[in-house]
């Protein structure tokens, strides 16, 4: 066997692996496993890169790394693994914010270790979604990348009082405890993966063919009534995921209750794994279904956009306003999925993974400034600039990035989204910049604030961003920098994947 064939099987493994041998060290090492877990992180961030960096996009091969191995053969389940265009792109994200996470737990208190397990098992869990042929094992992947989140919430989270601004009304506040987030997190995500897995076993029927294996099944033609009944199973079922309206609401409160290493990969990486599961499973097998159904995503997606935007404006616990902000600009990943052409399917994919980095700064920075103040309420925090101007600093990036300035990778991927939308649903396309316009007045508001207002007395004495969080920190607004000013190489690559979905070519 060569590498190249390994590979995507080492890096599936090892999350797993690591999170093995954490449960076999010694309880009382913390500082030890946590060096080591960071250490194997940044080993998979190699082994990513290597796989992202090593894909031929112009060879005309789809899947590359692949390997496969029989394991039921009565059931056509198998290992197969390898990674298109677009699965490459997800993994680097993955990559990226895999150690960021891990760099974070440095504050984590109580039961680090089993807290290092659990986070090993999700990355795993991530890693097998993106890179698994076979959908029965793509969806055991999907389901090991959920289920930990609920005890990550509701034992290391935090319950919290959330405040809203009057931007509708009076101001008012409402309590949401830890574990309240971490069951409506888990029972919405099951609810979605019921229907999945009801839609996989239709097609595994539908199909005649004793596969489960992605490719076997990608070639039968499946009848239009029956794409026009399931696709909308998947739709919903992986969107749940993606943070689509209205079952977005255990988003927002998800993130505000995990700790910050969590909130990291749930916004980062989580929600991605559903917007990966309409592309890889629904409109690939059932293109005629999302030509009928697609439509009405546009129309949900245009509300997350709006809505999201909205929300966030008019919250006042840092955490709700970056969870709402997340649902609008998933938002801007499913528009454009749903214009089904190519520059808006490019900038859906392509905003997927500078969101990814983007909320990964966004509660990074967040998180140190919560463990400083103890406080995320925006009406209490004000001139932190002056304490903790690196904080501020890439606070900034990841806002500005949001709002979509020139030079930054939220620029090129939001700009292929309206592309896209004005090219097939012109008015969809003003609706979207009506929200990036939204976007950035709160976001701008948000750093004034918070930022540069007056200097309060209470936080003259706090201490910046430490050494490791800088160097964590500063890896994530790099990425947004250099994606920003050469995206060439990632458009490309989520390009040779796109030329197998059914898009229009106007």
């Amino acid at each position: 066997m060569t590498f190249d064939s390994l590979v995507l099987t080492v890096l599936v493994a090892l999350p797993f692996a690591v999170g093995l041998l954490l449960i076999l060290w010694p309880r009382e090492r913390v500082l030890a496993m946590r060096w080591f877990a960071l250490a194997a992180s940044l080993v998979a961030l190699g082994l990513s890169a290597y796989v992202t960096f090593s894909y031929e996009y112009d060879s005309g091969a789809r899947f590359q790394l692949r390997q496969q191995w029989t394991w039921l053969e009565s059931l056509g389940i198998g290992w197969h693994i390898g990674v298109d265009g677009i699965a490459a792109v997800m993994i680097l994200m993955t990559g990226i914010i895999y150690p960021a996470a891990v760099a974070m737990t440095w504050n984590t208190k109580g039961r680090v270790k089993d807290y290092l397990v659990l986070l090993n098992i999700l990355v795993g869990g991530v890693y097998g979604t993106f890179a698994l042929i076979d959908l029965f094992f793509f969806f055991f992947f999907f389901e090991i990348a959920v289920l930990p989140m609920y005890l990550l919430i509701a034992y290391w989270g935090s319950s919290s009082k959330a405040l809203r601004n009057p931007l509708f009304g009076r101001e008012h506040s409402f309590d949401r405890s830890k574990e309240y987030s971490a069951m409506k997190l888990v029972i919405v995500l099951v609810a979605g993966s019921v229907l999945i897995w009801v839609a996989l076993l239709a097609i595994f029927v539908e199909a005649g063919r004793t596969t489960f294996d992605l490719i076997e099944l990608s070639r039968v033609t499946y009848s239009t009534g029956f794409q026009n009944v399931f696709f909308p199973f998947l739709l919903v079922g992986f969107g749940v995921l993606a943070g689509l309206w209205p079952f977005h609401t255990w988003s927002p409160d998800g993130h505000v209750a995990a700790p910050t290493s969590v909130s990291m990969l749930h916004a980062g990486v989580l929600m991605k794994l559903g917007a990966f599961g309409i592309i890889r499973i629904g409109m690939e097998l059932m293109p005629e279904g999302a030509e009928t159904w697609l439509p009405l995503l546009l129309v949900l997606g245009i509300t997350n956009v709006i809505y999201g935007a909205l929300s966030a404006f008019s919250q006042r616990d840092l955490k709700y306003v970056i969870g709402y902000s997340s649902v609008s600009h998933m938002g801007y990943v499913l528009v454009g999925l749903a214009t089904l052409h190519p520059l808006g399917f490019t900038g859906a994919v392509l905003q997927m993974f500078s969101h990814g980095i983007m909320t990964a700064l966004f509660f990074a920075v967040v998180g140190v400034i919560y463990e400083r103040t103890h406080t995320r309420d925006t009406g209490v925090l004000q001139g932190l600039a002056k304490s903790m101007p690196f904080a501020a600093f890439l606070f900034a990036v990841a806002g500005l990035a949001s709002l979509g300035l020139p030079g930054l990778s939220g620029f090129v991927a939001e700009l292929l989204v309206f592309l896209g939308l004005f090219k097939t649903y012109p008015w969809a396309g003003v609706l979207a910049v009506i929200g990036a316009a939204i976007t950035a007045a709160y976001v701008l508001r948000l750093i004034a604030k918070v930022f540069f207002g007056p200097p309060d007395e209470k936080w003259a004495g706090l201490k910046d961003m430490t050494r490791g969080e800088r160097i964590t920190a500063s890896l994530l607004a790099l990425t947004l920098l250099v994606v920003g000013l050469l995206p060439f190489y990632l458009i490309d690559l989520i390009d040779s994947g796109a030329r197998y979905f059914r898009l229009v070519s106007g």
